[in-house]
């Protein structure tokens, strides 16, 4: 992932070029999938995770839609509007978006930009105080009952540990109390989703960002965001279901969606409405046409879902020109509104939660 954000910088700098992405699953097309079934589900307890690229947008989605979400997975990320220069929206089209990159790359990844005051958790509360007041995001109050894991392993290069430490400081600084914030920083892990049984070797950074350090990490974080669980079930019987995601990107073309999604649905939450959500957004290069459906299935998510009445909704984005890594986005390249509600990536998964809570549909 760390290649993939220098290409991503070459890329903007050079005004989109196009890249080559060799060595990828094709991806499910959407005429081969279903419509996001309707389940009746309590989006009002909807939990949020992500790594890299996709931790930035959880905490994104959370502080967008806080009234929803009651707590936020943060894995080798930082904290919430890090990326935005202090000239973002000074220069038209695609000069923000390179500003930001670059800030992005530089300040809250690397952490090279300390001096110059980047990823300060204290400027970056108020910014989010100051959009909460705005109405561009929810209250802060919805936030400050949240609670948080965050993780950075120790053999991660491709973001500093101290810019995942910055985004624990943040959460303190707008009030959430620490008794609810869990940062794990002992696990030799490198760049990657973690597990106790698949992926690479803990301390690789590479394709598909799925690590084994014998160390649970979907359980983990679902039990510091929702409290206690039931056991996993080590043979999930639920449905991995392909659902069509054009109908939820409000006709946007800059939103970036891939036009396939995938959700798990555990056989009670087809029988019973009431199941709560939670949404795993992938990292770079970790999208489905990249690693096909490992970040899917080898998270160990689906085992925690079905004995804990828990659909699991994976959101997916494309490659694009110029977002040639699939990364979600969290430096603007969508459009100047990224950090807030009406954020086109933002939007569209909110609309997803609105189907999900929907009743009588398909399943």
């Amino acid at each position: 992932m760390k290649c993939s954000l220098r290409i991503l910088a070459r890329t903007v700098i050079a005004a989109a070029t196009v890249l080559g992405l060799g060595g990828c699953n094709e991806p499910k097309q959407a005429k081969d999938a279903r419509p996001l079934p309707a389940l009746g589900a309590n989006v009002d307890e909807t939990t949020v995770s992500g790594i890299s690229s996709g931790a930035y947008m959880a905490g994104q989605f959370q502080m967008a839609h806080a009234k929803r979400v009651i707590g936020a997975a943060i894995i080798a990320g930082g904290p919430y509007g890090c990326s935005e220069s202090i000239f973002a929206n000074t220069i038209p089209g695609t000069g923000t978006a390179f500003l930001n990159l670059s800030k992005a790359v530089n300040g809250c990844m690397l952490d090279l930009l300390e001096s110059w005051g980047v990823a300060d958790p204290t400027e970056l509360a108020k910014k989010a105080e100051e959009r909460a007041a705005n109405g561009e995001i929810d209250p802060i109050a919805d936030v400050t009952r949240d609670r948080l894991y965050l993780f950075t392993g120790t053999s991660d290069h491709t973001v500093a540990p101290s810019i995942v430490k910055h985004a624990a400081e943040f959460y303190a600084k707008l009030g959430v109390p620490e008794s609810n914030i869990k940062l794990v920083s002992n696990v030799p892990a490198g760049h990657a989703f973690v597990t106790d049984h698949e992926g690479n070797a803990c301390p690789t950074s590479a394709e598909p960002y799925i690590v084994n350090c014998n160390y649970d990490q979907a359980g983990e974080l679902l039990k510091q965001l929702y409290g206690n669980l039931q056991p996993r079930d080590q043979t999930p019987t639920g449905q991995f279901v392909d659902f069509d995601q054009r109908p939820f990107d409000g006709n946007d073309a800059s939103s970036g969606l891939a036009e396939t999604g995938v959700v798990y649905v555990p056989k009670s939450c087809r029988e019973t409405p009431g199941c709560r959500v939670h949404i795993a957004f992938h990292g770079c290069s970790q999208n489905r046409e990249m690693v096909g459906d490992t970040f899917i299935k080898e998270s160990g998510f689906a085992r925690w879902a079905d004995t804990n009445r828990l659909i699991v909704l994976f959101p997916q984005v494309s490659a694009s020109p110029i977002n040639p890594q699939a990364c979600w986005d969290w430096w603007g390249y969508t459009g100047s509104q990224y950090l807030t509600r009406d954020a086109p990536q933002i939007a569209a998964v909110n609309r997803m939660l609105d189907s999900l809570q929907a009743s009588g549909g398909p399943a």
